[in-house]
């Protein structure tokens, strides 16, 4: 479903819920990610609110990236922040995304301020480009990341603050995962993740990157972020262990995902100026036998 016509999409009926939930089911069934969104794997009663969240994220993130957006990101991104208030308010938007995300806020009673989070992260995204320090990547990871996984355990009904600090701790990992993953696809957008301490402290720099020089300062600055994610991975390693079936197998099957991206830029030596590493269906496969089959 192109994008710009998912924005501009109305329903003739805006007291129509199912309408706009199926419109946000379509939205999530056309795209694909690195980590399964609306899949069968979540219980079915609850799949269309999972699907909301995604085409709610989905439309945003495409104002921050796609090209066809250039020059009008922030007024879109501010217009959606704007129909998301409406509909936390209670008023009657005519949107799909947000005919339905209204009864999902107030048949779950989902904080309405982790998709503001999330909104502000994007429009981040519009002006800024740099990071000076490590704190200042994981407060976007915070805003970018963190909500999804949150809202997913609140979709399911899990509220307890340890088990959404475990969500926190994966979903930051599958930030920095995705980063070090699009190094030379952020870097054509003239975006860099890693932050300017992080050059120093190897004695490599921006200009180095911005030339695609791969020497061992390169490389172990990259040894270097990968360890760190890897830690984050294991911090939020007990969340799937405690949930029930099918939550705990789609939450494995994320992390396992994410470890797996790890995996592939080590095993090509660390270099992802080069080459991108991808994720393929096949990746999948013995992954999510792995998550079905975990105990």
């Amino acid at each position: 479903m192109n994008t710009l016509k998912a924005y501009e999409a109305k329903l003739s009926d805006p007291t129509d819920v199912e309408a706009a939930y199926a419109f946000c089911s379509r939205l999530a069934a056309t795209h694909y990610e690195n980590f399964p969104v609306a899949s069968r794997l979540v219980e079915k009663k609850l799949r269309k609110h999972v699907a909301v969240l995604y085409a709610f994220a989905r439309i945003a993130d495409d104002f921050a990236d796609e090209p066809e957006y250039e020059g009008v990101r922030a007024e879109r991104l501010l217009d959606w922040r704007r129909q998301l208030n409406d509909a936390a308010a209670g008023r009657t938007p005519s949107h799909p995304v947000f005919v339905a995300l209204r009864r999902t806020l107030r048949e779950l009673e989902l904080p309405v301020e982790l998709f503001d989070d999330l909104l502000s992260a994007f429009l981040q995204d519009v002006d800024k480009k740099r990071y000076a320090t490590f704190s200042e990547v994981l407060d976007y990871c915070r805003r970018s990341a963190n909500p999804v996984g949150r809202i997913v355990l609140l979709i399911h009904g899990y509220r307890d603050e340890e088990l959404l600090r475990y969500s926190d701790a994966i979903c930051t990992a599958l930030q920095l995962a995705n980063f070090w993953q699009d190094l030379s696809v952020d870097l054509k957008k003239d975006r860099i993740y890693i932050p300017d301490e992080d050059f120093k402290a190897f004695g490599y720099s921006e200009g180095d990157l911005s030339m695609g020089v791969v020497n061992e300062k390169f490389l172990s600055l990259m040894r270097f972020e990968l360890s760190r994610t890897r830690a984050l991975f294991e911090q939020g390693r007990p969340l799937p262990d405690s949930r029930r079936r099918p939550l705990s197998w789609e939450i494995r099957l994320t992390w396992y995902g994410g470890c797996e991206i790890l995996r592939k830029i080590r095993h090509m030596g660390f270099d992802t100026l080069s080459a991108r590493p991808v994720m393929s269906k096949w990746d999948w496969i013995p992954l999510a036998v792995r998550a079905l089959l975990h105990p």
